[in-house]
Parts: structure tokens; sequence; C-alpha cells
């Protein structure tokens, strides 16, 4: 059972999750808790749906402060339905899964829970899920050994490479005489190079190192392709997968990855674009990956006119890059009118050339995409901010400071546009205590700390 998009969800269940969404705006959350559950019993696959279900149980769990105790009675409590999840496991994964939803509803952050949640997601077949759970668990709960080590099992089994070299580097750090964790690190790292190199059909170290060509081509990948001969080679190579496979797109975009790195982007085009015809332009990563080549052939164009000194050209041009930069962020929502990712990046650029209220239409879809849903948040404020509508813009941001943790970059930001928008409002007890909150702990940040030295000079 795999993971589908949103716009591939049945149409009953699309409903049922936008029904959610809007209860989750309005911080109705049980409610927004019972449709999320509802769309997964309609479509289990629906990873969108369980993101904002555990997104909606952490924010209730947060108000509630769970303590410690609590937590503990919480589980002796579940016992039973653990009993029952551990037996469904075997014999039914699915309704395992559905079983220990109603646990993380009730307490995202229990250690039991989240174990036995994650052990039946694994066995329906839903390794992205228990991803999900670990995740949670690593961001919310003191560092764990156990959980870290899962966490980076399962991105390996996803073939999550990146990831899972991370996940391993914070295991040797919590147990750095492991040896069996220093193996684990040492693998991972290659196979996150080779992934990262374009070999990301390998399935392990030993597949390809089967014989001394392909350790040759391996070499030649690790270095970072640093001669004309090794990208020759891996070109060459790459080609032969092709033909013998020429309905594999991977293939074609490696190949053209590789021609980029030559400096060959018209063939690298070319290739993209057989693939495009292959695909019935159906793949978004292709579409990317044509964008970020066409963007290179300009970005060297501009280079060459730099060092001729040509200042009416390289103006000419940089306003080239600029304008394809919009038309291809517009073609591409067109093109994809369900990729909220793509809709979050044209907003920005529309928000930039002070279309604000056709940004706010992309930014109000694209705060559904969990990964975007802060920043979306944060530009809808500075739309409205810049329209003079400064109350809406508000809720905005403290929507999203209320769902961000920790106090990073992302939440100063937020903190301090939503204290200027204070401000404008004449509530200058509020802006103060926001920029105090960012002072305490980063006295550099913008102009904070001449907004609260100016205010106790006024005391």
């Amino acid at each position: 059972m795999a993971e589908i998009a949103l716009e591939k969800a049945p149409r009953k269940a699309r409903e049922v999750y936008e029904k959610g969404m809007a209860s989750f705006e309005r911080g109705n959350l049980d409610y927004a808790m019972d449709s999320f559950l509802m769309a997964l019993e309609l479509c289990p696959e629906l990873f969108r749906a369980r993101q904002f279900l555990r997104a909606a149980a952490l924010k209730k769990a947060k108000s509630q402060k769970t303590s410690i105790f609590s937590r503990a009675f919480g589980t002796l409590g579940g016992s039973g339905a653990i009993l029952k999840i551990q037996t469904l496991i075997k014999k039914n994964p699915a309704e395992a899964l559905r079983e220990s939803e109603d646990l993380l509803r009730k307490d995202p952050l229990n250690p039991t829970f989240i174990n036995i949640a994650t052990d039946a997601a694994v066995a329906a077949g839903l390794p992205e899920v228990g991803i999900l759970n670990l995740e949670i668990a690593r961001e919310h709960i003191a560092k764990d050994a156990k959980t870290i080590e899962r966490l980076a099992e399962l991105y390996t089994e996803v073939n999550r490479m990146h990831d899972a070299r991370l996940a391993y580097e914070e295991l040797v750090r919590l147990k750095p005489s492991d040896p069996l964790a220093l193996k684990k690190l040492k693998d991972a790292t290659a196979l996150d190079t080779m992934q990262s190199g374009g070999w990301n059909q390998a399935g392990s170290y030993r597949d390809v190192m089967k014989d001394s060509k392909q350790a040759i081509l391996l070499e030649q990948q690790s270095k970072a392709v640093k001669t004309s001969r090794d990208v020759d080679n891996l070109i060459e190579e790459t080609r032969a997968k092709m033909e013998r496979e020429p309905a594999n797109i991977n293939y074609k975009r490696q190949l053209a990855e590789l021609l980029a790195k030559a400096d060959r982007r018209d063939e690298a085009l070319q290739v993209l674009e057989l693939a495009q015809q292959a695909t019935g332009g159906a793949d978004p990563q292709i579409a990317r990956l044509i964008s970020a080549i066409r963007l290179e052939q300009i970005d060297s164009e501009i280079e060459a006119l730099k060092s001729a000194g040509d200042q009416a050209g390289l103006d000419r041009k940089r306003q080239e890059r600029a304008d394809y930069l919009f038309q291809d962020a517009e073609e591409r929502v067109q093109r994809y009118p369900n990729d909220l990712q793509f809709k979050y990046e044209y907003g920005v650029l529309l928000y930039e050339r002070g279309m604000l209220n056709e940004a706010i239409q992309h930014f109000q879809r694209s705060q559904q995409n969990p990964q975007r849903r802060i920043r979306s948040l944060y530009y809808l404020a500075l739309c409205f901010k810049q329209k003079h509508q400064f109350d809406i813009a508000a809720e905005q941001l403290e929507r999203a400071a209320d769902e961000l943790q920790i106090l990073d970059d992302t939440k100063k930001d937020i903190i301090y546009e939503l204290g200027t928008l204070y401000e404008a409002m004449g509530k200058p007890d509020k802006a103060v205590a926001l920029f105090k909150e960012i002072y305490a702990v980063d006295i550099g940040y913008r102009d904070v700390s001449e907004k609260i030295e100016k205010t106790y000079r006024k005391s």
C-alpha cells in the first residue's frame, strides 16, 4: 500500500479532508481530527491527511500540557488497545494502523503509542507513516537512540539516504563506541554519495560493485565528476542503460544531469523534452530540471557579460532571467494545478511583483502543503500588511507562531513581523512583548535591540 497525493485520492476523501482543513484553520481541533480520520477511512494512503491529523493532535496536546505522570497513566489505560493492535498487526495490519490512530490522537507524544503505531504502519506497507511518527518523537521527546536508529532504518527502506545518513550521524553521537552504529553510518554515507550523484537505482553498495567497470564508474561519481573523461564515461554508461530500458524515465533524468554538468545543456534539454513527451508532461520533476538547466544557461551568459564589462547587455540579461523565472513558474502552475509547491513558488514571485491579490490566492492554497504551510502563512501576512489589512495579517502570523515549537530563525521572522503589525495597530505593549522574546535569545536580530532599549529609555 503506497502513499498517494491528494489530487489522486477519491473525491469523497478529498471533500472530507478539505472540511478537516477548514476546521483546523478555525481551531476546531476535535472536528478536524474526526474529518482527517474519516478521510483516512476512505483512503488510508492519503498521507497529507495523516500529517494534519498529527498536527492537530500535537496542537491540542500542547494546549493541554500533558505531564509525565498523566502520560504514564495514559499508557496504562491504553494497554488493552495496545494488545489489540499487536494482535491485529499479524492478522490485519490496515486495521491495526486504524486503531493506532486513536491512540496517537489521545497522546501523539506517548513513546509507547508511537512505537506501536510505527509497527502497524510498517506492517501495513506505509513506512512513510512510521517515519512521520518517529520524526515527531525525535523533535518533541528527549533524544533516544532506539528511536533514531529505527528512523534511520526506515529512511533506508524508502531510499531517503541523505536523511538516513544524518540520522546515523546522530546515532553515533549518542553511541560513539558502538561499532555497528559506525558501520551503518559508513554504509549510509556511501549510499548517500551514490544517490546524490545519480546512482539512485542501486539497491545496495554491493549491487553497484558487481564488476570492476562498475567500480570505476562509482569511483568517478564519488569524485563529484572532476574530469571530462569521468563525465564522458558516466554519460556513455547512462546512455547504455537507456537503451536497455528505454521506458525508464530515471535514466533520462540522470543523463540530462550529467550532460548539464558537462556544459552540454542543449543536449540535456533535448533529453528532458523526450522524457516529458514520454510522460505526457505529467512529471513535475522533469519540469523542475528543465527550468534549472535553462537558468544555468542564462546565468552562464550573465557571467560572460560581466567578464566582458557589457553593462547594458548585463541589465537586459538579468531582466530576461527575472521574466523567465516568472513565466516558467506561471506555466508550471497551469500545467500542474494540484502541485502546492509550485503554487507557493509562484506566489512568492507574485508578491515580489506587487500582485498581492493573485499572490494571496496561491498562498491560501499552498498553506495546505505541510512543508510550505508556515512560509505560506508568513507571506499571506506580508500581503495583507501591504494592503493595510493589519488585523487579517496578524491572524496569519499568530497561527504560524502557534504551530512552531522552537524559536528558530523562521519563528523570529514571524514574531518580528507580528510585532510590527501590533505597532501599526496601536498595540505597543503587545509589540514590545514579542520583541523581547527575540531580544532574550538573539540581541543582534534586525533592530530589536534598538526597539527594546528605546522602550527602556522611555520608562
